[in-house]
């Protein structure tokens, strides 16, 4: 399999993290935003959207980290991703969190502080922390956000929160999300990337 990679972001983390909890090989493929070749014709032809990641598995292109997450669970390992509709829902749900406050809330935080981008940050941290008191609201009383087991909820989620801090987002006050991290970082194959705060950080 070939990854469409950057390595400071947290959606191409998402698929790198996923892989290596299930032992699979990927070969990476750099790109690099700065001088723009997510836009150069090349790429564009993989992906019109000109976003990361990009997966390229045999002949399936996906492109979208949630979607590749689930061409992964479904194709390599399915309890990844349950069936059954009460957890499937609920896998649903914090996919959704992932991809509004998590994204929209601190990844924007991290990106306009971190790499200049042109976000609110006041507004961004605001949905960030929402996102977070959800988390551990879940947590508090769960060990996984779905279907009582690591699934790619846990996964989709857990990049942006830990780097939350790269975004003046502290995570201490969050103990029960700070707990699921260390359960994320037990998990066996796990890696991490740069930027992101280790569980043990917060102890």
């Amino acid at each position: 399999m070939k990854l469409y990679d950057a390595e400071i972001s947290g959606n191409c983390y998402k698929v790198r993290l996923m892989c290596a909890l299930l032992g699979l090989e990927l070969e990476l493929t750099p790109i690099n935003l700065g001088a723009g070749e997510n836009r150069g014709d090349d790429y564009l032809a993989v992906n019109p959207r000109g976003q990361i990641p990009t997966l390229v598995d045999g002949d399936a292109v996906i492109w979208e980290s949630q979607a590749i997450l689930t061409h992964l669970a479904r194709t390599r390992a399915p309890e990844w991703l349950p069936e059954e509709t009460g957890a499937l829902v609920e896998v649903m749900q914090w996919l959704a969190v992932a991809e509004n406050e998590c994204l929209y809330g601190m990844a924007r935080a991290r990106a306009a502080l971190k790499l200049g981008r042109p976000w609110d940050v006041e507004q961004s941290q605001a949905l960030g922390r929402a996102g977070l008191e959800v988390l551990d609201g879940r947590l508090a009383a769960n060990d996984w956000l779905a279907a009582g087991r690591p699934t790619i909820a846990d996964i989709a989620c857990y990049p942006y929160v830990a780097l939350a801090p790269e975004g003046d987002l502290p995570l201490a006050p969050y103990r029960a999300v700070a707990a699921w991290m260390g359960r994320i970082e037990a998990l066996p194959g796990y890696v991490a990337m740069s930027g992101l705060t280790r569980a043990a950080d917060l102890a």
